[in-house]
């Protein structure tokens, strides 16, 4: 049985809506319940055996399409393009930390907040790389598997790799945050894991996927934006680079749903209903500094009302994969499948209502971060 904290759940709640309650404010019980409920009974390897064989039928198709979206490790960025170069000669490598400081001294502390939740969700790959192996008839059983869906995997794995390093560094040299409790935040993230309530099934795994590719995709690009703004144009090309790779990340996921939906119509719109229905949650949802047990509440607000990820992102994503694998057209659907098609089509304008509701119940918060010295941000 997997155990949560009450604020765990109270951050597992309110992550649909993308935003987060005033401390006056009580979460509502029965939802908060209803999750507890599900990852305390979650369930495993529930997908049943020939369903396995579709994936394995796929791998060809896997092989054409899915995976050219890898970039060649030798034309590929690496953090080194974009940081000091600690090869060159002290004073000049000195030079080049100092006009970084000069750059990151303007920054909004919100914009840090932000910016450290972003970097620390990255650094905690190890366990999203553990979750895409577990999961039923793509995973890399050996570790060095040549299937197409472990060749991508591990290729994922090691482009993703990049962007918490490249993260990390930066602020580290900026001397704008305090990397002993973003280290700590980090190992107790990692320590912690995530519950997604995929089920080991791949069929919800690569819909989760889809919609979290997109998500940082979004998130990164604001990031990109906010640095521009404040007077760090490096930085906004950092963000913008680590973008593109999640977009690029992205395509693949929504190619392979596209392609499910395609040979298993019924089985892949149920997918997407059942992920609908227990929400798309944040994979840093453990987040914790040892220190603030709201923490990852207190970051989603930061990130909600700086404007890098909120519920009309999370609407804006639903809407576009509706569109973009064409659900209300899709056909050949059992009755079952049927009902999935109207919940997840009808969804949007749901999320959308929960959103003005919330804009309407916002209140101006201060908060308080480690990350930044204990510096308190009035959001």
């Amino acid at each position: 049985m997997l155990s949560i904290s009450t604020q765990q759940r109270v951050a597992l709640e309110w992550n649909l809506n993308g935003y987060q309650p005033c401390p006056k404010l009580k979460p509502r019980p029965q939802i908060t319940s209803k999750i507890c409920s599900m990852i305390s009974t979650s369930k495993t390897h529930t997908m049943a055996q020939e369903k396995v064989e579709v994936f394995k039928s796929l791998e060809s198709w896997a092989t054409q399409h899915v995976l050219p979206l890898v970039k060649p490790v030798e034309i590929s960025w690496q953090p080194h393009d974009l940081l000091p170069d600690s090869s060159l000669p002290l004073d000049e490598f000195n030079d080049q930390v100092k006009r970084l400081r000069e750059r990151t001294k303007e920054l909004p502390d919100e914009y840090l907040v932000v910016l450290v939740g972003d970097m620390i969700t990255e650094e905690a790959l190890p366990t999203y790389q553990t979750w895409i192996n577990k999961l039923d008839g793509v995973g890399d059983e050996t570790g060095s598997s040549q299937t197409p869906w472990s060749v991508w995997s591990r290729s994922w794995t090691a482009e993703e790799n990049r962007h918490g390093d490249l993260l990390k560094t930066y602020l580290y040299l900026s001397g704008r945050v305090d990397m002993l409790m973003i280290e700590k935040t980090i190992h107790y993230l990692l320590g912690a894991g995530m519950y997604l309530g995929t089920e080991n099934n791949p069929y919800m795994g690569f819909v989760y996927t889809s919609f979290q590719e997109r998500a940082t995709f979004v998130s990164h690009g604001n990031t990109a934006r906010l640095a521009k703004e404040g007077g760090d144009p490096v930085l906004a090309r950092i963000c913008g680079t680590i973008a593109a790779d999640e977009k690029r990340h992205e395509t693949a996921y929504v190619k392979i749903v596209e392609k499910l939906l395609e040979v298993d119509p019924t089985e892949t719109m149920m997918a997407i209903a059942t992920m609908m229905r227990r929400n798309i949650t944040m994979p840093a949802h453990f987040m914790q500094d040892g220190r603030d047990p709201h923490l990852f509440e207190n970051f989603s607000v930061a990130a909600q009302r700086l404007g890098v990820y909120t519920a009309g992102d999370y609407a804006d994503i639903l809407e576009y994969l509706i569109r973009r694998w064409r659900l209300e057209k899709l056909e050949n659907l059992t009755s079952e499948g049927k009902r999935a098609q109207e919940f997840v089509c009808g969804l949007a304008p749901r999320i959308r209502r929960l959103q003005e509701r919330a804009d309407e119940r916002a209140c101006k918060m201060d908060l308080t971060f480690s990350w930044i010295f204990n510096k308190k941000v009035i959001l």
